[in-house]
């Protein structure tokens, strides 16, 4: 059955430019497999008129210029406020609502901030509106990564231990956090590798924590020990595991540039690197941080082997993890059978399904 969709992306996050590369392959894939699929910035709307809306669906472009000219580096948020026409405090743009109401379902191809931190999933409940990906509360517990945390330490789930600091708590020492170097500075809910630090040295962590709240403008970071070894990612659809993806970074981190960019990081699906057993323990230990955090849908956990020890830890949760063709989570779909149009079908149907 052919589809109206919204396919929801932009918005004010850092991760902003990485939502609408997302969006776009998401809509031009439902397209391609017949459905009225159109891409949509969830803060700059679309003015139309009202009277109207129906035909937006119809638009030849498909909304599919809004990603166009994207860059590898992080987004001019002050520039994207400033060009919305009507300068609203509303997060939500012109006629966001009143299409999504149309639609039969909207596609969240959102990334970070309000999009993944189950406030709009929360808006959307409320207003009636069908959505794609996790629920209000599994993208709210998994979005702030010391709740995460707390969570995994509670349900077993293997993770590295950590605390936090806020901008009262700053400058406490590590000695009186009884936590040692080097070790992972990184904002408490962001995505995208944005605002990671690793410090070797006391000076390295004194500069990670000053430029996270005074550049970076961070609430709230989390500290955790650096553990050096292999990083893994462990996709979930519909509560079950999906082939786990190495990635190697060509820097020593995942960055947002390495992201985003090509040769930034080679992966290999299945990897070569673990043995069928670890593999198994990794993916049972996914499905169980992505039960543990009340999530549904599809998600992807990440996972790092201790190059010491050979032991894993769980990371972080993502809700709504990247959806190009060439992500992550997709690329583990194809290697179970599940090709990029396919997959986003799934996601639809299971979303329906778990929406009523």
């Amino acid at each position: 059955m052919f589809m109206k969709i919204i396919v929801l992306a932009g918005g004010l996050s850092p991760e902003r430019d990485v939502s609408l590369i997302s969006g776009a392959g998401i809509c031009r894939t439902l397209r391609e497999r017949g459905h009225k699929a159109f891409l949509l910035d969830v803060y700059l709307g679309l003015p139309y008129d009202s009277d109207k809306l129906e035909e937006v669906f119809d638009l030849p472009g498909a909304g599919l210029e809004i990603a166009q000219g994207i860059k590898t580096t992080a987004p001019d948020i002050e520039a994207v406020k400033a060009s919305r026409p009507d300068q609203s405090d509303c997060y939500l743009g012109p006629n966001v609502v009143e299409l999504c109401r149309l639609a039969d379902i909207t596609f969240m191809g959102l990334h970070g901030s309000v999009g993944e931190n189950g406030k709009m999933q929360a808006t959307f409940d409320v207003l009636g509106i069908k959505y794609t990906g996790p629920n209000s509360l599994g993208c709210a517990m998994s979005m702030n990564k010391l709740v995460a945390k707390q969570v995994f330490k509670m349900t077993r789930v293997p993770t590295p231990r950590g605390t936090s600091l806020t901008e009262k708590t700053k400058d406490t020492t590590l000695d009186e956090l009884g936590y040692y170097l080097p070790l992972v500075v990184k904002p408490c809910s962001s995505g995208s590798s944005l605002g990671v630090y690793i410090c070797y040295t006391e000076e390295d962590y004194k500069e990670a924590v000053r430029r996270s709240f005074d550049e970076d403008h961070q609430d709230e970071v989390v500290i955790e020990p650096f553990i050096r070894g292999r990083e893994y990612a462990c996709g979930i659809f519909a509560g079950k595991a999906l082939p786990l993806v190495e990635i190697i970074p060509r820097d020593e981190v995942f960055s947002y540039e390495n992201k985003y960019q090509d040769g930034g990081a080679t992966e290999i699906c299945p990897p070569v690197s673990l043995d069928a057993k670890t593999m198994k323990k990794i993916q049972r230990a996914g499905e169980k941080a992505f039960e543990a955090l009340r999530m549904d849908v599809y998600a992807r956990a990440d996972f790092i082997v201790d190059e010491t020890d050979g032991r894993f830890y769980c990371l972080e949760m993502n809700g709504l993890p990247g959806m190009t063709p060439t992500s992550l989570l997709p690329r583990a779909a194809l290697n179970a059978g599940m090709d990029y149009g396919e997959l986003c079908e799934k996601i639809i149907e299971e979303s329906m399904k778990v929406r009523g």
